[in-house]
This record gives C-alpha cells, structure tokens and sequence, in this order.
C-alpha cells in the first residue's frame, strides 16, 4: 500500500485493484495498522464530497527512499526481474 500511495492511489478501491489482489478484510486491516502506525491518515477526497481516501504523513513519505532501494535490490539480484512503466506512472516490478 505504501508503493501504491507513493504512486497517487489514494482510495480502497485502487488499493484492491492493485495485483496483489489483497482481500477486502485484510486491505482494511494493513490500512488500519498504518494509520495507528502514525504513517498513513484518512483525507477528504478531493474528487468526491462526502468520501474519505489515504495519504501519506510525512513520517510515511519518509519511506520513499527505501522503496527506491527494494526495486534497485530487486532489479539487480533477482533473475529475470525487469522494471515496467505503468499507464498512471508507477513502476512495477515483474519476472
């Protein structure tokens, strides 16, 4: 969830049509455990009035760095691992 924030998602849907195909219950969860974690925190959604999303606090933005460095990691010690561009922007990681 932290990669998918860092790349603009912001709502439970995005988050579960993501590829790891989380389950509802256990995204609620991960999103639950971020936020009593102190990194991630509900927001307004700015597209829709009423509806709430996720954002990064700056204590989880703090995490950009080390995501950087997991993809170098992967990148370069994992066979076959290539780093493709998304549509919206985001890199994923595949093999």
């Amino acid at each position: 969830m932290v990669r998918d924030l860092l790349h603009g998602k912001s709502h439970f849907k995005e988050f579960l049509a993501s590829p790891e195909g989380i389950a509802t219950n256990i995204l609620a969860e991960r999103l639950a455990r971020l936020a009593a974690n102190g990194l991630i925190e509900r927001c307004p959604s700015g597209d829709t009035v009423g509806k709430e999303g996720y954002r990064l606090t700056e204590k989880g933005l703090s995490l950009r760095a080390l995501m950087a460095q997991i993809r170098s990691w992967g990148l370069d010690h994992i066979d076959g691992t290539d780093a493709r561009l998304q549509a919206d922007g985001s890199i994923t990681l595949s093999n």
